[in-house]
């Protein structure tokens, strides 16, 4: 039996409603882990909020100069399922791309929540990387507990969100809102890769590390 996972992205567009600042998914947080699933013969499924076309941050497609090897993953960002319409139950993993996109419409979301704490029920594997993890803020499990309480992860930092001069504009800082639902959080260097595997969660600090996470997911299904 081959393994899925299923990929859930931003349908989130603007930072703070400023039209002047659009946002969405981090192309690579989307892409390379998609590539890296396909190529260890994974089946990947892409999922959004709103489902179909979703914004991608026009910061990390540089200069148009939109790397060949992404084409595939962009084509299907305009045809994402609806998260509510998945059947989850099939998948052996999940994976939060990020994006500042992701800090709007992934805390709160009820369909990702009943998705996340299905998995961490079931010990499968829950995996975001950088903003991803937006979606674990206040989510909780079936007995109302954090889901991250007691969990060692990692997300993009307040030192990396301060460097993007983003903190303001931020509903909440995701560093502090994971360490006041009981995480462990691991802050490495900014910019740098670090991914922390804790339990059935695999997590990655920023855009570097999101190949990484995949490849420690697909390390652990293999």
């Amino acid at each position: 039996m081959s393994k899925s996972v299923l990929l859930i992205v931003t349908s989130h567009d603007r930072i703070s409603g400023d039209k002047d600042k659009p946002t969405g998914v981090w192309l690579s947080e989307a892409a390379e882990p998609y590539i890296a699933f396909q190529s260890a013969g994974f089946k990947v499924d892409i999922a959004s909020p709103k489902g179909g076309s979703v914004p991608v941050d026009p910061n990390s497609v540089e200069n148009g100069s939109n790397d060949e090897k992404f084409t595939e993953v962009t084509k299907l960002l305009q045809k994402t399922e609806r998260v509510k319409d998945v059947v989850y139950e099939g998948y052996d993993a999940i994976f939060l791309a990020g994006g500042h996109g992701a800090m709007y419409d992934f805390p709160g979301d009820p369909d990702i929540q009943n998705i996340m704490a299905y998995f961490k029920d079931q010990g499968r594997i829950v995996s975001a990387v950088c903003h991803g993890p937006a979606a674990f803020a206040d989510a909780k499990t079936k007995d109302g507990k954090y889901l991250v309480d007691g969990i060692k992860l990692t997300a993009f930092t307040n030192a990396e969100e301060d460097a993007t001069k983003l903190s303001e504009d931020m509903p909440f800082m995701l560093q502090t809102k994971l360490e006041e639902n009981g995480a462990g959080f691991v802050a490495g260097a900014a910019g740098e890769e670090n991914v922390v595997s804790s339990g059935s969660f695999v997590t990655g600090q920023n855009p570097v590390s999101a190949e990484a996470v995949a490849k420690a997911v697909i390390k652990r299904l293999q």
